[in-house]
């Protein structure tokens, strides 16, 4: 087997130790367990464990407990973490569809804008001479391209990051979870 193949085979384990499943769920959510918010420090340890793990890695969760419950909770954390990471996808897909709104908004905005202040240096400022208004057609040229600043901003940079927590979020959503007790492995 090549490294490469090793790589690919390879399955990554997030570890995570409590004391009781409580600790997994946030305790002012009166949810039922299956539909309740993790609790922060819990989303927040698998969620920055799964995004160290590459995207393609398959991803796995393993819950130590200290105190055994009296019935199993394997099933009750399976579903529970799943939901409530589909609910976090969901979430995550509505703000980028809002995003995406957004960039195509501003980025007519930017282009009317832009659009007008190129009219104006080249119908208005053409024939006109002098050291200021030299200085008023190329600051009416820079207010335009300023304008397609934050269109830009969206297009190039701010889109993928959301894009990649979305597809964190989905692999947690399918990720096998198991529940062992005593921190025993």
């Amino acid at each position: 087997m090549t490294r490469h193949e090793k790589r690919r085979n390879y399955e990554a384990t997030i570890k995570l130790k409590l004391r009781s499943v409580n600790q997994l769920f946030n305790s002012l959510d009166p949810s039922p367990f299956v539909e309740k918010d993790l609790d922060a420090d819990a989303e927040e340890f698998i969620v920055s464990w799964a995004q160290e793990f590459p995207l393609q890695a398959p991803l796995r969760l393993r819950v130590y407990l200290e105190q055994r419950p009296a019935e199993d909770p394997t099933e009750l954390v399976r579903e529970a973490v799943h939901n409530y990471f589909s609910y976090r996808r969901n979430l995550n897909e509505m703000e980028f569809k809002r995003l995406m709104k957004l960039g195509r908004f501003s980025l007519l905005i930017g282009l009317l804008f832009l659009g007008t202040c190129l009219g104006v240096t080249t119908t208005l400022l053409a024939s006109a001479k002098g050291n200021w208004v030299e200085v008023l057609r190329e600051s009416v040229t820079i207010g335009g391209w300023v304008a397609m600043w934050r269109p830009m901003e969206i297009y190039l940079y701010e889109w993928w990051p959301l894009r990649q927590m979305g597809q964190t979020y989905s692999k947690l959503t399918r990720m096998p979870i198991e529940v062992t007790y005593n921190g025993g492995g």
